[in-house]
């Protein structure tokens, strides 16, 4: 299924000879923590500097002096180390399912094998390009509009890029039944912006995307692909011009406008739209949700417009770029040179371990997540987590009653809403069965191609039945969190249920700052500039009054001018529209933890604990998580492509909290103050 951007949920791949696999172990982590007892790494700290000139170096300064980014990594710190973590458990669950192989059902079979036939390197090399033949010879033999929209819609199905993108999601306005999703895609490069700006850094990665187009066309024995490679990339520059941007597609009402199916073919000429319909799996459905209308409806003249030969060119090319981590040295050197290297900075490719950790993941990820918990994650933690989880919503409760700019109506709605959300801690309750999905020793690409091929169905199959409402769209191994507005729940894996975020030992006062203020920015997800659009039963409708959007609406302008303000790099500022959404969940989030903390405090003092206040910990927790070191390539990519401010500049949201002020004597004069009237308070 080719991803489309429909509404983001927010937050923080013949029979072989077998295959010897390397044992696991677990390795040194570089800027690995030196946490105090209490929950604190001391040791990275920076005491030379003021926490009002910058409190990120003061919380995080000798750590960020003093590690180096790994080869293979565009960016390191505590989401990449808990990520490395996580990784070399999921190696170690992965081989011991390739030597055992007797999980319920056969998925540590399948897991094992999956595994193993990634990492058969000699099996890959001797087949070359062939396992891409068939397809690239249905591309060649494409003649007419019906073979093309054919194509475009059979991609979908194994996840190569396509002008048109279709996903299965819930209906906005009725989330008690799904629908498909159409929009635009098919872009070889991050963004439309890649392709449209003129500075001299686009300038010179435009250049080298046509030279990494023309020289993976000649890897798999295009002829001409110099030529092939400056069509394709016209044709993806056209594309790009009538796309929407990621701040546009950010307003989630704009993007919901359903069309009647047999309208299509009317509203938006040039496609066989019968034939891609019918491909994708849509024959029998009478209306899709366009989610970018002006562009689908643009796209599709681009494509009755562009001659058939290019089009084969471009299909050609994205299905060998799809292929290319799981083909020869060769392919998966020249992915990386411009993936890795030139579009993030990243030196060396990762060991091919964590790359089959990654596949497997992406293949098989429940059923490696259903072992993963049963090893790594002991009932004690889910606990501890449940508990931090009630006492923040009680605390979000609490502020929601004493806003001041909501009308009163509002308020009522929105505790109902609040009181409505579930909480998901650790790990599904129901685990995806993997049964049908056919894993075949030493065919890595196939095993890839199927599962696929397999999600897919899987979401396609929910067209017609009742929302699952228990089913998570990350797996436990995987180390983040997300809220989603639709089914009015916040996710968090079990992966990051670990230090700097959560330890069930540590002081309070540390975890209610770090894994505290990531519960906050989840649940807060619900009531931002998009959640707050979904009503108590997660449904797109307007429930606020004119008043009250009027009265927010310059409260999140002032969050806006603020991030604008950061410069990560030189001449790239944070896109303050594209990032308001996570940044005010960060402003919500660690507000509501600090209330949340001193609840749990029941009237008693904190204690001082090694000269530090429980305030001060509080802060000193939120500020450890967000230690992050990145190449400039992946700054430029974060600020063009992700809603995430930089981590390096996260912490200083804390400089709108009064209670940092008075925590750290921030003066006046010191580079993060900011005067009372200027601090930003919107929960």
């Amino acid at each position: 299924m080719v991803a489309i951007t429909v509404f983001a949920t927010s937050g923080l791949s013949a029979k072989s000879a077998p295959v010897a696999l390397a044992p696991a172990t677990t390795a040194p982590l570089a800027g690995q923590p030196q946490f105090a007892p209490f929950g604190v790494d001391l040791a990275a700290m920076d005491k030379s500097v003021q926490p009002g000139d910058d409190f990120y170096s003061y919380v995080n300064g000798t750590w960020n002096r003093t590690t180096e980014i790994p080869a293979d990594r565009s960016s390191w710190g505590g989401f990449n180390i808990l990520r490395d973590l996580s990784d070399q458990r999921t190696r170690a669950v992965i081989e011991d399912s390739a030597k055992t192989r007797n999980a319920p059902g056969g998925s540590s079979e399948k897991i094992g094998v999956a595994y193993s036939s990634f990492m058969d390197e000699a099996g890959i090399e001797a087949k070359g390009v062939s396992p891409l033949r068939p397809q690239l010879d249905t591309i060649a033999a494409i003649k007419t509009p019906t073979d093309l929209a054919r194509t475009f819609g059979r991609d979908n199905r194994t996840g190569i890029s396509a002008p048109l993108g279709f996903e299965v999601q819930q209906d906005l306005k009725d989330n008690t039944v799904y629908v498909g999703w159409l929009g635009q895609s098919g872009l070889g490069l991050p963004d439309r912006d890649y392709y449209l700006k003129s500075d001299a850094k686009s300038v010179e990665i435009q250049s080298k995307y046509q030279a990494h187009v023309a020289s993976m066309l000649r890897l798999a024995g295009v002829p001409d692909a110099n030529a092939a490679a400056q069509r394709i990339y016209a044709l993806e520059r056209s594309l790009a011009e009538i796309h929407w941007s990621r701040a546009e597609q950010r307003q989630v009402e704009k993007l919901y406008n359903p069309v009647a199916v047999a309208d299509l073919a009317r509203t938006m000429p040039g496609v066989d739209w019968t034939t891609w319909l019918t491909t994708v799996g849509l024959g029998a459905e009478k209306r899709v949700i366009v989610a970018q209308p002006s562009a689908v409806a643009a796209t599709a003249k681009i494509i009755a417009a562009t001659p058939i030969a290019t089009w084969k060119d471009y299909l050609a090319y994205h299905t060998i770029a799809n292929a290319a981590p799981l083909l020869t040295k060769a392919f998966v050197a020249e992915d990386f040179a411009f993936d890795g290297t030139v579009l993030n900075g990243t030196p060396q490719l990762k060991d091919r371990w964590k790359r089959g950790v990654d596949q497997v993941n992406s293949d098989l990820g429940e059923a490696v997540g259903e072992l993963y918990v049963a090893r790594y994650f002991p009932p004690e933690a889910k606990a501890k987590a449940d508990e931090l989880v009630r006492n923040i919503t009680a605390a979000m409760d609490a502020r929601l009653q004493r806003l001041v700019w909501m009308a009163p109506e509002t308020k009522v709605k929105a505790r109902v809403k609040l009181a409505a959300f579930t909480p998901k801690i650790g790990y599904p309750t129901k685990w995806r069965d993997y049964s049908s999905l056919k894993i075949v020793a030493g065919d890595a690409y196939g095993n890839a191609q199927r599962a696929n091929e397999f999600e897919y169905q899987r979401e396609l199959n929910k067209i017609g039945k009742p929302v699952d409402r228990t089913e998570w769209g990350m797996t436990p191994q995987t180390v983040n969190a997300y809220a989603n507005p639709p089914m009015n729940e916040i996710v968090f894996p079990a992966a990051i249920l670990q230090p700097p975020f959560f330890d069930p030992n540590a002081d309070p006062a540390v975890n209610y700052g770090a894994i505290g203020a990531v519960i906050g920015h989840e649940i807060s997800h619900h009531f931002d500039d998009q959640g707050r659009k979904f009503d108590p039963k997660g449904n797109l409708n307007e429930w606020w009054t004119a008043a009250d959007i009027a009265r927010f609406k310059a409260l999140t302008d002032s969050v806006v001018k603020q991030y604008a303000a950061y410069e990560p790099v030189a001449g790239a500022h944070v896109n303050g529209e594209l990032t308001l959404g996570e940044n005010m969940a960060d402003l919500a989030g660690l507000n509501v933890a600090y209330d949340a903390y001193h609840l749990s405090l029941k009237g008693r003092p904190a204690p001082v604990i090694d000269g530090y206040t429980g305030d001060q910990r509080f802060f000193l927790g939120f500020g450890q998580v967000w230690r992050t070191k990145m190449r400039e390539a992946a700054i430029r990519k974060q600020i063009t492509t992700d809603p995430h401010t930089p981590g390096a500049y996260r912490p200083y949201v804390a400089r709108n909290l009064d209670a940092w002020y008075a925590a750290f004597n921030v003066k006046p004069g010191q580079k993060y103050y900011l005067a009372p009237k200027d601090r930003i308070k919107v929960w």
